[in-house]
């Protein structure tokens, strides 16, 4: 999902740069969508993440 977000604020930076501002926009939107979903879920993986529980 992180790579998601990657890509997404790479094509953002390059419609910026290019002039582009609506595809700039909406890619930049996405990103933060994505970003935000990637933070809440790993943060909800670091409480209930793997626990070491062994069985005998």
């Amino acid at each position: 999902m992180l790579s998601w977000a990657i890509i997404f604020a790479l094509i953002a930076l390059v419609a910026a740069i290019l002039g582009f501002g609506t595809l700039a926009g909406i890619a930049a939107t996405f990103f933060k969508w994505i970003f935000v979903a990637f933070v809440i879920l790993f943060i909800i993986s670091l409480f209930t993440g793997r626990r070491g529980v062994t069985t005998l």
